[in-house]
């Protein structure tokens, strides 16, 4: 069954029955996932069986006009953080999707497209003319988010992409993430890299990470449950996590929310994608749960 609603579910967990419209989509085996048409964010995703919540959305979520919702899978673009002269994360998270279609395929998954395309106010901000689509699939363990990028102009442009998620723990302390061992990744603020020479990368306090040409799966293990981040088309990874001190000065992470969230993000940030007139780009982050 795929359901489209006006409103959020009140599940608790950061889920407000006041939120703008979504698109639920529920596979035959019962993956769920939900996504706004505002960022195209997915903010829920409940694999089957067990059906338990896997991402992580803060309470203290804003939902308005040209607010960023806090958790879930925001759409970094055209530009990753304050690395350029647009606004920080660029304006795709915070900018309406118009839902391009959903359906399902024959094996039972779920699907839906979001999309958005240039316009008076991207012009202002970033003067490409491109199109963008968010496509979300579910079913079983699987959630599977694609963003394509085309450049629908006579001009080249750049730009870089993340696809932000915010993955639900138990506890911080307790996470460790794997298979970047060996891979270089600087820290804020810096272009230098260094090599990560350690099997298990641990949250701590604080955590803030670009890893460039990162494998292309990651996994994330939390207790006794994994879930693995595959990336394709993504050449880079980020991890973060801001740590007691920065997130109280956060005014949309709850009290103590940092506790229960890591974000891995695939990404394309160390080197700009380069599009050239007519052109498509596509990158695709897949999560399964074990």
């Amino acid at each position: 069954m795929i359901e489209r609603r006006g409103t959020a579910n009140p599940a608790g967990d950061g889920r407000d029955p006041d939120a703008p419209p979504l698109v639920t989509l529920r596979a035959d085996d019962g993956a769920t996932a939900e996504i706004h048409h505002h960022g195209a964010h997915v903010t829920s995703w409940r694999p089957a069986p067990d059906g338990e919540e896997r991402i992580y959305l803060s309470g203290a979520s804003e939902y308005g006009p040209g607010k960023a919702i806090r958790g879930g899978i925001p759409v970094i673009f055209p530009q990753f953080s304050t690395e350029g002269p647009l606004p920080r994360h660029g304006f795709a998270r915070t900018t309406e999707w118009s839902v391009g279609g959903v359906g399902r395929a024959g094996n039972g998954m779920a699907e839906a497209d979001f999309v958005l395309r240039d316009s008076e106010e991207t012009r202002a901000i970033w003067d490409a003319a491109f199109m963008a689509v968010i496509s979300v699939r579910v079913v079983g363990a699987r959630l599977a988010v694609t963003l394509a990028v085309e450049n629908v102009g006579d001009t080249p442009f750049s730009f870089t992409a993340a696809l932000h998620t915010y993955l639900r723990v138990s506890d911080v302390g307790a996470v460790r993430i794997t298979g970047l061992e060996g891979t270089k990744y600087r820290l804020p603020g810096s272009r230098a890299l260094q090599r990560d020479e350690t099997e298990n990368v641990v949250v701590g306090d604080y955590l803030e990470r670009v890893y460039a040409d990162a494998p292309p799966r990651i996994e994330l293990h939390d207790g006794t449950s994994t879930i693995s981040i595959i990336a394709e088309g993504f050449p880079d990874a980020v991890l973060w996590n801001p740590g007691a001190e920065r997130a109280a000065a956060v005014h949309d992470i709850e009290p103590g929310g940092e506790r229960r969230f890591v974000c891995v993000e695939a990404a394309a940030v160390q080197r700009p994608i380069e599009l050239l007139p007519h052109r498509r780009w596509l990158g695709t982050q897949t999560l399964v749960a074990h």
